[in-house]
């Protein structure tokens, strides 16, 4: 894990970046932090995010996952989340490398294992988990970072670590999760479909009855199973996707309050300040106010 540590914080400091820093190669990126950091609220992806040194924390809804040195988050489903480096110095700074998983290689990879991932048919389990991180995952990561330094090399050599690295999380203790939930398997199918479609229909109101008829189940059975998936409601899933659009907005394109709240689908300007404000810890215009100009 130092050579690791080695690698991100020597990349880091001859390449202009903050917090995170994107790279040559597609899907790779890079965390760095000198300081402990506020909460900070996004939309995590499928990924593998390995630290190298210092620790952080990472809440989907109610279920929050601690992670430092020698460990990973495996994430599984796209879900809104809030993550807090709280272990990081300028001596010891925060370093991680974030892989993303690519859903075509891992089923490719799947197809040609001859012992499959062990799986289960209910989603009963979260779209995240903490792992003790293999050597060879490891090894395989600190690779893609050294080849940042030989770009030359990049299109021949990333799509070769990106296929070892699938085939060593798909035979780790995650490889069923990654299976039921990257690659939506069997039951999980319905469950990872309606996600995908309430993330893409955020803003339009929420009837929980045809979500639930889409995927096949019950009103009740599919609210459990929504949230055994993502550790938070249907409706709490929807409001922060709104939420961190609404946020998005006024940062970044410099949106009106009223008009941000419209966008993502509020009817009261009054109850999306009120919501804002009690998941961002600021007003809308008081964010506004204080954060420097964001880019998109």
């Amino acid at each position: 894990m130092c050579d690791l540590a080695r690698a991100i914080a020597a990349y880091t400091e001859v390449h202009a970046g903050s917090s995170f820093w994107e790279t040559g190669i597609d899907g790779l990126l890079l965390l760095r932090s000198d300081h402990e950091k506020p909460p900070n609220h996004i939309i995590s992806r499928p990924a593998l995010c390995v630290v190298a040194q210092g620790a952080k924390w990472t809440s989907f809804g109610d279920e929050r996952h601690s992670y430092r040195a020698g460990e990973a988050l495996v994430v599984t489903i796209e879900m809104p989340s809030v993550g807090r480096v709280f272990e990081a110095s300028p001596d010891a700074p925060f370093l991680a490398a974030v892989v993303e998983f690519s859903p075509v290689v891992l089923r490719e990879v799947l197809e040609q294992l001859t012992s499959l991932p062990a799986t289960k048919n209910e989603p009963d389990r979260g779209g995240a988990a903490v792992i003790k991180v293999d050597p060879r995952i490891t090894d395989c990561v600190l690779r893609m970072v050294r080849l940042l330094d030989r770009p030359e090399a990049i299109p021949i050599l990333a799509p070769l670590l990106i296929r070892e690295l699938s085939y060593w999380l798909l035979v780790s203790p995650v490889g069923g999760r990654i299976v039921d939930t990257t690659l939506g398997h069997d039951r999980w199918k319905q469950i990872t479909r309606a996600i995908g479609r309430l993330r893409e229909q955020f803003a339009k109101p929420l009837r929980i009855a045809d979500l639930a008829a889409e995927a096949g189940l019950s009103p009740s059975a599919f609210h459990r199973q929504f949230k055994a998936v993502t550790s938070m409601t249907p409706i709490q899933y929807q409001k922060q996707l709104r939420l961190l659009e609404a946020r998005r907005m006024i940062l970044t394109q410099r949106m009106k309050v009223e008009s941000a709240a419209y966008a993502t689908g509020y009817e009261s300007p009054s109850q999306f300040s009120r919501e804002y404000a009690r998941m961002f810890g600021l007003s809308p215009k008081q964010d506004a106010a204080t954060a420097p100009l964001e880019r998109e």
